[in-house]
This record gives structure tokens, C-alpha cells and sequence, in this order.
């Protein structure tokens, strides 16, 4: 990504050190370096620690911004969430917003984005991951959000956690950076809003809650499938209530619109801006884009979910699959990483969802598939296969027109590149 007039920071990892790519870094037009271990004949700075080096980036850059900081976290929803709210509040108030890039949200991601962002930026929001207790506490406190959000829980990385509850415990550490007086925006639905709710209050926070049931502060009144695709929604909001429709199908993606919404209006941005920002914007490249894979003289919908996966985000995106008008309903479902103990039986646990959307065949993708595969053995058309180049010829092979594809997988079984092979050129 090194570019004309960058700072190029060296920084050491567990698999390789910066410091090797310095040539590289200068050849592609970087300014500057950042370095630790030598000198340089070209413009560089010397540190003792380039990773502290970079947190103190991200601190200074945090300190000279005068404007409203949203941070994002949760189990799922976390770069789609941020990504929507970037193109709401830019709306309102043009090249004047920054969001982290892609899914930076890690120990280098989040002082990195906030290092990148520019001293006038009105609005900035940060997505903020973990897999291990503590780390969100860290990181918020870099990003200072005057407005935190937590999207969903579930299972997620449950192999470094007792329990779900030790989980939302672990994405309530977002609340402990908050800017005072700040804003918590908590789902409504989730077992855990209580536990959310009293941890934000605990650090200062004005708790809101967005979600479908009759008491959240934000919620959808009515939610009816769009003619050219989505959803059309009904919201009510504590000032406000609003009317508009979700480019993205499926009731994760509306329950998702109702927290960007209630950060919108929390941060003084434009509701109707916000709602023609949400009508504009489709899914994102392995998290719900939409493609047409051409088949002779038809097509079929291929649906790209193959970024990411846990057992709340396959449910819903099988879910929505049981909605589309389609011949034939295809999923291809990659294994579910970090689950520990509980891989078997989270894995199994995916069948109901998969019958009842209507799956007429399914390629399941990684050993840990196998708990699935046996459940639904007999149930409908499948295969167990090891991996994602064996999963793309078997699609090749069957696909035919009028057919809905899922994809979803964790993002290191692969799926992607079964996506980009189906969907580059003829199947």
C-alpha cells in the first residue's frame, strides 16, 4: 500500500520484520521511515520501539482532532457498520469524515487508522476487534470514542472464553475508553443488554438501545421487502422517526441500520442523509456483495459472505438465502475457527438453520465440517470436502442458472477465491 510521500513504519512481527522491506518501501515512493534498528541514508526516523512509536502516531493524531469519534465493536457487523456510518456522516458533511480502513481493528490497525486521519475531520469511526480479554480496553482508550457501539454477540473466538457472557464482558471493555458524558449504543434484543447496559453506566455512559423489541429506544416499527431488492423500514427514534430502505437484504442488516442510525443522530449528524446513505449502499466484497455469475445465456446470484463466519452470522445470512427467488438454493459453507471445545457441536448446530432455509445443496468445506455433514447426512443433497479448490470445481460443476449461491466460511478456509473464480469470468 506504500504510496508517493508516505512514512513507511518498520515494524517488528512474530513472522517477519518491517525493517526488510525498507528498500521496497522507498523504491514505491515512501517520504520517510520509521525505524528501530539502524540508520539510513535515506529520510528516517530512529526510535527504540516503532509499535510504540505508532501508538504515540495514533495518540497525537486523536489529541489535534476536535471533531465526534464513533468506535464499533461486536461478534458480527463491525466493518459494515463502520463503512455505512463513514458514507452517512460524509454525506452530511463531504470529505470531512474518516473511518478506519478495510477491517484495521487490531493493536496496528486502530493507532494506524487514527494516525492517518486528518487534523479537520468532523467525524471519524473506528472499528475495534478482539479475540482475548483486554484488548478492547487497550484500544479504546487510544480511540477515545465519544459515541461506542457494540453490534451483536456471539460465539465468536469462544475457544479463548469461558463462556458467551465472558465474550460480551470482552466487547463491554469498548465503554471504558468512552469520551466523558459519552453514548453506548447496545443491542435491545441480545441477552446481554443488561450486562452491556450496566457496564456502560458504570463508566459514565448515556446507554441506547436500537433493536425490534417494543422497548428499544431505537427501533424498526415495520420492515417489508423492497421491490428492487433490501428492506423497507419504519423507525422510531427517541427525537425522530424515519422512514427508509436497507440496499442490503436480511434482518441483520436492518437491525445494523438501527445502530447506525442512533449514531448518526448522536453525534449531530442528518437522519435523512443517513437513510439515503443506507439506500445507496450494497454489500461489501466478502460480507454480503451481491454478483451475477454468467451461465451460457443465464445467470445465477452468487452471494460473497466469505470473509468471515460464527454461528450468529451463518444463521442469518441462511436465513435471508430462504428468501431469494431463486430455482435452487446452493450454500457453501466453510468451517467456523476458533470455537474450542464447543466446535462440534456449534458446527452440528447449523443444520436446522440450513433445512429451514430450504438448501436443496450444500458443499461443506474443513474438518471441522464433519459434526454438520453427519447431522444432515441423508436430509439433503451435500458434500464434505477438505478444502476451498476442491469446494470451487464441485460448484462449477452443479451450478446452473437461476440458482442462489451462499458463500461464508471463515477467511482463512479460503472461500474467497472460489468466489473471485466463479465470479471472474463464465463458470
Amino acid at each position: 500500500e506504500v504510496g508517493e510521500g508516505d512514512l513507511f513504519i518498520a515494524l517488528k512481527g512474530e513472522a517477519t520484520d518491517g525493517h526488510k522491506f525498507l528498500e521496497k518501501a522507498f523504491a514505491a515512493g515512501a517520504a520517510g521511515a520509521l525505524v528501530s534498528n539502524r540508520t539510513l541514508d535515506q529520510s528516517h526516523i530512529l526510535v527504540k520501539d516503532t509499535t510504540a512509536a505508532l501508538n504515540a502516531l495514533g495518540v497525537a493524531a486523536r489529541a489535534r482532532m476536535q471533531g465526534k469519534v464513533i468506535g464499533v465493536t461486536g461478534s458480527v457487523g463491525k466493518t459494515s457498520t463502520k463503512e455505512a456510518l463513514y458514507r452517512a456522516l460524509d454525506r452530511f458533511r463531504p470529505g470531512q469524515a474518516h473511518r478506519s480502513v478495510k477491517s484495521y481493528n487490531n493493536h496496528v490497525g486502530v493507532p494506524l487508522s487514527l494516525a492517518r486521519m486528518p487534523r479537520d475531520s468532523l467525524f471519524a469511526i473506528f472499528e475495534i476487534g478482539m479475540n482475548h480479554a483486554g484488548e478492547l480496553s487497550a484500544l479504546t482508550r487510544l480511540v477515545r470514542p465519544h459515541v461506542a457501539i457494540v453490534t451483536a454477540i456471539a460465539p465468536a473466538h469462544i475457544e479463548f472464553f469461558e463462556s458467551e457472557e465472558a465474550i460480551a464482558r470482552a466487547k463491554a471493555e469498548i465503554f471504558e475508553g468512552l469520551e466523558p458524558g459519552g453514548i453506548a449504543i447496545v443491542p435491545y434484543d441480545s441477552p446481554y443488554c443488561a450486562l452491556l447496559s450496566e457496564v456502560a453506566r458504570r463508566h459514565g455512559a448515556q446507554v441506547v438501545t436500537f433493536g425490534l423489541g417494543e422497548g428499544a429506544d431505537v427501533r424498526a416499527t415495520e420492515a417489508v421487502p423492497a421491490r428492487e431488492g433490501g428492506t423497507m423500514v419504519a423507525a422510531k427514534l427517541p427525537h425522530a422517526e424515519l422512514c427508509y430502505t436497507v440496499a442490503s437484504p436480511g434482518d441483520h442488516n436492518v437491525l445494523n441500520s438501527l445502530a447506525i442510525l442512533a449514531a448518526v443522530e448522536a453525534v449531530g449528524g442528518d437522519l435523512a442523509a443517513a437513510g439515503l446513505a443506507l439506500a445507496e449502499m450494497p454489500g461489501l466484497a466478502g460480507r454480503g456483495a451481491r454478483n451475477k455469475v454468467r451461465l451460457g445465456q443465464g445467470e445465477a446470484l452468487l452471494i460473497d459472505e466469505s470473509y468471515n463466519a460464527n454461528p450468529l452470522s451463518i444463521s442469518a445470512t441462511l436465513k435471508q438465502l430462504g428468501r431469494e427467488q431463486a430455482g435452487r438454493r446452493l450454500a457453501v459453507l466453510g468451517a467456523m475457527k476458533e470455537l474450542g471445545n464447543a466446535s462440534a457441536e456449534l458446527h452440528a448446530g447449523l443444520a436446522d438453520p440450513i433445512l429451514q432455509a430450504g438448501v436443496d445443496y450444500a458443499i461443506l468445506v474443513g474438518d471441522e465440517m464433519k459434526p454438520l455433514a453427519d447431522r444432515l447426512a441423508g436430509k439433503l443433497a451435500l458434500e464434505h470436502v477438505a478444502n476451498a479448490a476442491v469446494a470451487t470445481q464441485l460448484l462449477k460443476e452443479r451450478i446452473r442458472p437461476d440458482d442462489a449461491i451462499l458463500v461464508k466460511g471463515s477467511n482463512s478456509v479460503g472461500l474467497s477465491h472460489l468466489v473471485e473464480a466463479m465470479v471472474g469470468g463464465d463458470a
